[in-house]
């Protein structure tokens, strides 16, 4: 069944969004680490969150939710149970990956599984390092999951030189390493998203260039306060629908505003998007503010290469913007987009083709010209929120609007998308 989104001209007003999925994961894992009773304010709502809860119940640790405060009583160093079930990391690729270099150090055999996008994602990324450290993990001949971990007598520190930019990746290894007593380096020539480091206050230093990350058990999580900016990726799809209508002004409350994950606010800047940061702040060393965006006249730039880490979940919704910019969008270096919940690129260059546009297809990106020239089309999700999300707002530039199937998906991170674009709009 599909969902109608009738053209939206105005948007105005504010929007307070839930926090940010990237850092709810992480302090729901370490809360649960953690001895005692830890507090999270302002939690993401997705589906993707309840699934790393979800895993860590499993494991022993125990919630409680008083109205959107959630209190996470830990289990303390290596204080984990078995559990009696798979732990299924549903469709969350940042559940089943920073789990794993947890549960590569317990005393006791897991196994971790997820739905059908999930279960063919590659996972060897992580598994190849934690082997190095000594793991035991089992899984497909196709490096996917299920992976199962088995005990071992010792694990050992390694320096690891991540061949291609992930936080999923380095955060398996900071974690995996918490539980030694000698220190585990990653090392990063391009960063990426610095949540991990930042919430554990790890010890890092740049030596030529390059970002050098240490981990032990001497920074294992404590019990504390969580505060949880709101999404940047969820407020991406309002920035941008605001940005492309006419006489608009939106204010989006305490935006998370980490250096690692706003690439996309440079290059919306860069096209000449009207976008001001007017109050600012700091917690658990993650910056964030309300953000003011203002309709304003695009046009498209060439994107860096060396950007698409900082803004790899932003780029669908990115290409929509690029549409209605002067001249040709184009992008390369996001090779990465064919392997998250779907082919991300196929997804868009093949959606896009319904609107008449002119659409090039490349393996690690593609190029959008041309003219909309078909209304009122039905766009597909491929069960991926972010596709969805983003095909909703080009529907709402749409004369006649658009049609979207499957847009259950956005629960994965955003269950509450459609009431708040109602909210905004006139």
């Amino acid at each position: 069944m599909s969902y109608h989104f009738s053209r939206i001209n105005k948007v105005k007003g504010e929007l307070n969004l839930p926090g940010d999925k990237s850092i709810s994961h992480r302090a729901v894992m370490f809360a649960s680490m953690a001895e005692g009773n830890s507090v999270i304010k302002n939690l993401s709502n997705s589906a993707d969150v309840y699934s790393t809860i979800n895993c860590f119940k499993e494991l022993g640790a125990k919630f409680k939710f008083e109205k959107d405060i959630l209190i996470v009583e830990g289990t303390g160093y290596k204080n984990f149970k078995q559990p009696k079930n798979n732990l299924d990391a549903g469709n969350s690729g940042t559940t089943a990956r920073l789990i794993s270099g947890i549960l590569a150090a317990q005393n006791f055999e897991s196994t971790i599984v997820g739905d059908a996008s999930l279960s063919v994602r590659p996972m060897k990324r992580i598994i190849e390092p934690l082997r190095l450290m000594g793991a035991s993990i089992k899984c497909s001949t196709q490096f996917t999951l299920p992976l199962t971990f088995s005990p071992v007598r010792e694990l050992v520190p390694i320096r690891y030189r991540l061949p291609v930019p992930s936080a999923q990746v380095k955060s398996a290894i900071l974690l995996c390493g918490l539980h030694l007593d000698q220190v585990t380096t990653v090392v990063e020539k391009t960063p990426s998203r610095n949540h991990t480091e930042l919430m554990l206050g790890l010890p890092l230093e740049t030596v030529n260039g390059q970002v050098l990350i240490r981990s032990s058990k001497a920074n294992y999580p404590k019990a504390g306060e969580y505060y949880v900016p709101s999404d940047f990726s969820s407020a991406a799809f309002f920035i941008v629908i605001t940005l492309l209508s006419e006489n608009s002004e939106l204010i989006i409350k305490n935006v998370l505003l980490n250096e690692s994950r706003t690439g996309l606010l440079t290059i919306l800047k860069r096209m000449g998007a009207s976008i001001e940061i007017v109050e600012s702040h700091e917690s658990s060393g993650e910056k964030f503010g309300d953000v003011k965006i203002q309709s304003s006249k695009l046009h498209n730039v060439e994107i860096d290469k060396s950007i698409i880490p900082n803004i790899i979940d932003e780029i669908p919704i990115l290409a929509i913007c690029g549409i209605f910019a002067e001249g040709k969008f184009v992008i390369n270096g996001a090779k990465d987009l064919r392997f998250k919940e779907s082919d991300r690129i196929a997804a868009i260059c093949r959606n896009l083709k319904k609107t008449g546009l002119k659409i090039t297809e490349f393996k690690d990106g593609f190029s959008i010209e041309g003219e909309l020239t078909e209304s009122n089309p039905t766009f597909e999700s491929f069960g991926d929120h972010r596709i969805a999300m983003a095909f909703s707002i080009l529907s709402t530039k749409l004369k006649e609007g658009g049609n979207i199937d499957d847009l259950e998906c956005i629960k994965i991170s955003n269950p509450n998308f459609i009431d708040q674009l109602e909210s905004i709009s006139e």
